[in-house]
């Protein structure tokens, strides 16, 4: 009962779509906009390291 407990008080906007990885913490590791760091989560599903040199990418 907990885990509901606990699920229902994640945003929906923080968790990407694959539940793997924090869409917050990405955009401001990264410095992009929600939108934009959902966007590269969901291009590149569970693969941290393609988000991370796809982010990287995207400001030069």
């Amino acid at each position: 009962m907990s885990d509901a407990k606990t699920k229902s008080l994640i945003e929906p906007k923080t968790v990407s779509p694959s539940g793997s990885y924090d869409v917050a913490y990405f955009a401001k590791k990264h410095g992009l906009s929600m939108k934009d760091a959902l966007r590269l989560i969901k291009a590149h599903g569970s693969d941290r390291d393609a988000a991370d040199r796809a982010a990287q990418r995207f400001h030069h």
